[in-house]
């Protein structure tokens, strides 16, 4: 069932499953949804109750996940549109040519085509391949500190994903947004050793949050960052 209290001036909703269980549980989800798992007959009242006295974890559990979820600015692909490219500005020049291609030159992003409608895809397609080199070496210092630790990922994949910077499947899979590509390398790699975490800790517990710190000391602040630069 669903249910909503009101939390000073937030509105919070969430998902009330009954389960054979002893204890309530409440979890947020990284789509920011919240869930809570009660005992069969626990009477509704004592379950806002307890999402009330829960309510300034929930909010900061919310804060947290919402640095996951890409709000990069919609780009047009003209001449003198500015575009990201590892957390620095550049123009897209427009050159005509039969021979197409894309390539960083002196604070430019130069597009050479056959016809104007295939910037964009030359474009994402440049932005793709970029990301598959530069998330590879970003992330191989990383994966092989995490051996120490007897953990590594099976692979490392790209896919856009329009709800979160990255994921991490219980196989050990480790999934990218190429989006990524657009923020600084610190960025990226805070996203990466984010999800290298969670195949040490699976949950957003304190342990997790330990590691992280360990591992990245200044993770706080290139959090901040991605969330500034690409909101």
């Amino acid at each position: 069932m669903n249910d909503s209290i009101e939390f000073g001036s937030r509105h919070i909703a969430f998902k009330v499953e009954y389960a054979d269980r002893k204890s309530l549980g409440i979890t947020v989800t990284s789509d920011l949804d919240i869930l809570v798992r009660a005992p069969q007959d626990t009477p509704i009242e004592l379950i806002r109750e307890k999402i009330r006295k829960k309510a300034p974890w929930i909010i900061k559990q919310q804060s947290f996940f919402l640095s996951f979820h890409p709000k990069i600015p919609a780009r047009k692909y003209v001449g003198g549109e500015t575009h990201l490219y590892l957390g620095r500005q550049y123009r897209l020049k427009i050159n005509y040519n039969q021979n197409e291609s894309v390539k960083l030159k002196a604070g430019f992003i130069e597009v050479a085509l056959s016809d104007k409608i295939r910037a964009k895809p030359l474009v994402l397609d440049w932005y793709l391949q970029n990301a598959r080199i530069k998330f590879k070496s970003i992330a191989q210092p990383h994966i092989e500190k995490f051996k120490l630790l007897n953990v590594e990922p099976t692979s490392i994949v790209l896919r856009d994903m329009s709800t979160r910077w990255g994921s991490c499947t219980p196989q050990g899979k480790i999934i990218l947004n190429p989006e990524l590509i657009k923020a600084p390398k610190g960025c990226i790699e805070y996203v990466i050793i984010h999800e290298l975490c969670h195949l040490v800790h699976h949950d957003h517990t304190q342990r997790f949050i330990d590691l992280q710190s360990k591992v990245m000391p200044d993770w706080e602040k290139w959090k901040m960052k991605l969330e500034r630069l690409l909101a």
